[in-house]
C-alpha cells in the first residue's frame, strides 16, 4: 500500500508539473473597431472668381501721395542756365520752361519758388541783384506761358549756393541758373 500511495503521489506531482509547464495563451487585445467613414457633404462646384485687382492710381494720386521732399528730390521741373552777367531767357532755355509750364498746368495746386543763382565772380550785392533779375525773368516767362502769378515766388541766392564748387568756366556755367523748389502741392 505504501507503494500505491507513492505511485499516486508521483502521478499527482507529474500531472501538476505538466499543467504548470503548459504554454500559457496570452490574451491579445481585440483590434479596435474600424472607424466608420464619415460622409462628407457634397460640395457643389463653385465658379472661380478672378482675383480683385486694386485700382490703378492716376498720376495725380501718385503725386499727391508723395511728400514735398520726395517730389523735390525727383526734380520734376528742370533748371535753366544763363549767360555771364545776363538775366534774359536764352533760346535753349525756352523749351525747358515750356515743358515746366505744361507740368505746372497738369498740377494746378502746385506752388513753386523760383531761385536765382549766380557764379562766384562779382560782389555779393551785385550777385544778389543779378540773381533776383534771373528769378524775375523766369517768373515773367512762366506768366507769359499761362502759369498764374499766385503760384510762384522768387528769391535770389546770389553766389551763396553753387552747384559746382570749381573755379573755372565750366563750373561757373552750371552755377548761373534758375532752379525750382515746390513748396506747396
Amino acid at each position: 500500500m505504501k507503494k500505491i500511495l507513492i505511485l499516486v503521489l508521483v502521478t499527482i506531482l507529474v500531472f501538476a508539473f505538466l499543467i504548470s509547464c503548459r504554454k500559457k495563451v496570452e490574451d491579445v487585445p481585440a483590434p479596435p473597431p474600424k472607424p466608420q467613414e464619415i460622409e462628407q457633404p457634397k460640395v457643389e462646384k463653385v465658379e472661380e472668381v478672378p482675383p480683385v485687382k486694386e485700382p490703378e492710381l492716376t498720376e495725380e494720386e501718385i503725386f499727391m501721395a508723395k511728400s514735398l521732399e520726395e517730389i523735390n528730390e525727383e526734380m520734376p521741373l528742370n533748371m535753366i542756365h544763363f549767360d555771364f552777367d545776363k538775366y534774359f531767357i536764352r533760346e535753349d532755355a525756352k523749351p525747358i520752361l515750356q515743358q515746366n509750364a505744361r507740368w505746372l498746368k497738369k498740377f494746378p495746386t502746385v506752388k513753386i519758388l523760383i531761385e536765382g543763382h549766380c557764379d562766384e565772380r562779382g560782389t555779393e550785392e551785385y550777385n544778389l541783384a543779378l540773381g533776383e533779375k534771373r528769378a524775375r525773368s523766369t517768373y515773367d516767362y512762366f506768366i507769359s506761358l499761362g502759369v498764374g502769378p499766385n503760384r510762384m515766388r522768387t528769391i535770389s541766392y546770389g553766389k551763396s549756393q553753387p552747384i559746382d564748387l570749381g573755379h573755372n568756366e565750366i563750373s561757373w556755367q552750371k552755377n548761373r541758373r534758375s532752379q525750382f523748389t515746390i513748396f506747396e502741392k
